[in-house]
């Protein structure tokens, strides 16, 4: 076995965060789904790199030249998740529905207005028409209630940017309430698949920039900022974790268990390293634990199965466990570290991110449709 397979042993699910059409026309993707890559992941900043290189999207947006850049671009999008889907619908069937997931993000720009995100999930779901998709809908404040409504039509539901722990519980009651909702509307809780992703490498990188700063200027010294360096990303998926697994034992999964239902596991994503120190695996090793998702791009799983580690379980569910982990943040507020805006700043970049992301895609698709008709 592979690295992909032997992580896939200890229980995790194993994505690959990245999908364009030259992947699906090559072959790749089989081939990485016949190594134990078991769901797809998208966004549109990778949407934005895939239809900006190569010609892979040259005919159907030929194809497309009257059609309105929005329209343009959703069908792009559809045609590429379609395919992916129908790659994976063989690990879908296998594992009782709970992988084999491709995930399609609508408009971002409706991340803050719930009716407007319900529609687009509504539409989203329509068009592709493939039982292993899921909709990305963020976890804004406004995109809370919009994933209990989704959820509660019967339509799976990747919960997508969440950075902090509290949004987190959030979540969880969004998902739970959704779920109650389908089971009294009379679907099938057994085909409703959802994730809550977690945003990981970003922590690191918004915390660890400050600390950075702070030593430069002397306001930390030098033992504080390496000791508390490179330790918040974890220690935040950590407990999120925790709080998944407190979550199987609730009252109010245990009814939805009983009717069929799946767990909303959680998904690491952003789990690339960003600083060059840092192992490329690290956001890998250091969160294997059964019933979780690690969406990876390619460069990360790449590595993953060149490596030869045998991938134990690093989360502990141990009381001291939890409390290192909490404490942490603990130390990080007396140096002047606020962890709740930090989270709060990362939720408002990751929605923007990908709000710029899509306004690049749709200049793409415009520029390419006025070359076409001219």
């Amino acid at each position: 076995m592979d690295g992909v397979q032997r992580l896939a042993a200890s229980g995790v699910s194993v994505w690959l965060d990245d999908l364009g059409r030259d992947r699906l026309l090559s072959g790749e993707l089989t081939e990485l789904v016949a190594r134990g890559v078991c769901g797809v992941t998208t966004n549109p900043s990778i949407f934005a790199a895939a239809v900006s290189s190569g010609t892979a999207y040259a005919r159907q947006l030929a194809a497309l030249a009257e059609s309105t850049p929005e329209q343009a671009l959703h069908a792009l999008m559809v045609a590429d998740v379609q395919d992916a889907c129908d790659v994976l619908r063989g690990v879908f069937a296998d594992s009782a529905f709970l992988d084999g997931r491709v995930s399609l993000e609508g408009d971002p720009r409706l991340a803050f207005d719930t009716e407007a995100t319900v529609d687009a999930a509504a539409q989203v779901w329509a068009d592709v028409d493939r039982p292993n998709v899921m909709v990305k809908i963020p976890a804004t404040r406004s995109g809370l209630p919009a994933i209990t409504e989704t959820l509660a039509a019967g339509i799976s539901v990747n919960v997508t940017l969440i950075f902090g722990r509290e949004r987190y519980l959030d979540v969880q009651d969004a998902w739970l309430s959704g779920l109650e909702a389908a089971r009294a509307a009379g679907h099938d809780l057994g085909s409703i698949g959802s994730v809550a992703s977690f945003f990981v490498s970003r922590l690191d990188t918004a915390i660890d920039g400050r600390l950075d700063a702070m030593a430069a200027a002397g306001s930390v010294d030098a033992h504080t900022h390496q000791r508390l360096r490179g330790r918040a990303a974890v220690a935040n998926a950590r407990t999120a974790y925790r709080a998944f697994r407190q979550l199987l034992a609730d009252d109010r999964w245990s009814a939805l268990a009983s009717a069929g239902a799946q767990p909303q596991r959680p998904l690491w994503a952003s789990t690339s390293t960003k600083d060059p120190t840092f192992a490329a695996t690290r956001y890998v090793e250091e969160l294997v634990a059964p019933q979780t998702v690690n969406t990876m791009p390619a460069p990360t799983l790449k590595a993953v199965g060149a490596s030869s580690d045998q991938w134990p379980v690093a989360i502990g569910l141990a009381d001291e466990d939890a409390a290192a982990d909490t404490g942490l943040f603990g130390e990080l507020a007396e140096v002047g570290i606020d962890y709740q805006q930090v989270v709060a700043e990362l939720e408002d970049a990751g929605v923007a991110s990908f709000m710029d992301a899509w306004n690049t895609l749709l200049d793409l698709v415009r520029s390419t449709q006025r070359s076409r008709l001219r």
